[in-house]
């Protein structure tokens, strides 16, 4: 192992330690609180949580962020402004990451097995999420449109990796229309967003290198009245159209058309 790849590593265990350190009391915290307080207040206490964690990979591991396009994305101030995030999915990062960047709570879709996580799982069953059988697909879409629409109602934004499962960098995973057809049936616009998180913090490791993440947010997309499969293929079309533009030396050169 390199003089480079040995620091990363021990920075790397550096992180995980504190975000061992940290999440157990913030979980506990939290659990506590939930017994009285509200499902908002629950969740910024959570994503106080990510903030420290998001704060450890910078100054622990030296991972940045730069980020584009939040003006397309409602303020705080715009209560009824409701949409629905559909980012490309390489890495824990952005999980992290994008609670703190986002001026409303967020609602993510996410298989159930993740609430059997001792604390942070703790910590995520108190809150107003979307947790899935994915083996019961039907049952799961009904709990997806039945919730979200609530969610919607109440100022909550939902997020859903149109992916599904974490992709290697300079990869495309399958885009599937569970995220257009919850935005079709609620008739929210759907924002998409590029995230370049593999090239320090790739998919199935903890092994973080410093450098600095891209995260694209694009125009919302319109879905009231439109056929979810069409959605999903413009969100697709963004957001792999952005990844080449954002990491080119992941997808190498693009096809030549004749």
């Amino acid at each position: 192992m390199g003089g480079g790849s040995a620091l990363a590593a021990l920075r790397s265990l550096l992180f995980v330690l504190w975000m061992a350190a940290t999440v157990v009391p913030w979980a506990l915290a939290v659990l506590v609180m939930s017994l009285f307080a509200s499902s908002t207040t629950l969740y910024w206490a959570c994503a106080g949580w990510l903030r420290v964690a998001i704060w450890g990979c910078r100054v622990i591991c030296g991972v940045r962020a730069r980020v584009a396009g939040m003006e397309n994305v409602p303020t705080a101030a715009d209560a009824k402004g409701a949409v629905l995030l559909a980012p490309k999915h390489q890495s824990t990062w952005e999980t992290f990451a994008l609670p703190t960047l986002m001026p409303h709570p967020l609602a993510y879709v996410f298989k159930r097995e993740l609430l059997y996580i001792p604390f942070f799982g703790w910590a995520m069953a108190r809150m107003d999420m979307i947790h899935i059988d994915r083996s019961k697909r039907a049952e799961a879409w009904n709990k997806v449109a039945e919730q979200g629409r609530r969610l919607f109602s109440e100022g909550v934004w939902v997020i859903m990796f149109p992916e599904g499962t974490r992709t290697p960098r300079g990869s495309q995973g399958t885009y599937k229309t569970g995220a257009s057809r919850l935005a079709v049936a609620t008739g929210v616009p759907v924002v998409p967003i590029a995230v370049t998180s593999a090239r320090c913090w790739p998919r199935k490791s903890f092994l973080v290198r410093p450098g600095v993440i891209d995260v694209s947010i694009g125009p919302p997309i319109a879905s009231a009245g439109r056929d979810p499969e069409q959605v999903m293929r413009e969100v697709e079309a963004w957001i792999e159209a952005e990844m080449r533009r954002l990491d080119p030396q992941a997808y190498g050169p693009a096809p030549v058309r004749v």
